[in-house]
């Protein structure tokens, strides 16, 4: 199976949101089926066959979650970064200001999925490929 170092290889390529389709593909070689991004830590939970999961460490200091959510924000924030226009860092800071606790990517389907605090589904999006 794979590993978290195997993973952070292929995520080293990642400059920004742009890079983000060529590093699904990259990890879903690897073998992961899916996974989860935890905004106020930055560490993942990946998963893969067998009910095979790996975890990564915290990624960024603690950031709070804002409890009400800023759909529109959000959104803008994400189109930004998807264009290359922010850094890693910078997403998740305004993931956690517009109330985004993790986002699922599910690599069988290709679909990225976020939510807040309460587990509602603030925004699905398919992967391009």
């Amino acid at each position: 199976m794979f590993t978290i170092e195997q993973i952070e290889a292929a995520h080293s390529n990642v400059k920004s949101g742009a890079d983000f389709p060529a590093y699904i593909r990259d990890i879903k070689k690897l073998g992961v089926t899916a996974y989860d991004v935890f905004v106020a830590d930055g560490h993942s939970d990946y998963y893969g066959d067998n009910h095979y999961k790996t975890s990564s460490p915290s990624a960024n200091e603690p950031l709070t979650i804002a409890d009400l959510v800023d759909a529109e924000k959000f959104k803008q924030g994400l189109k930004e970064h998807q264009q290359g226009k922010t850094d890693y860092p910078t997403f998740m800071a305004m993931c956690a200001t517009c109330g985004i606790e993790k986002w699922t990517v599910d690599l069988d389907k290709m679909s990225c999925v976020y939510y807040d605090k309460a587990g509602n589904e603030i925004l699905a999006e398919q992967i391009p490929q």
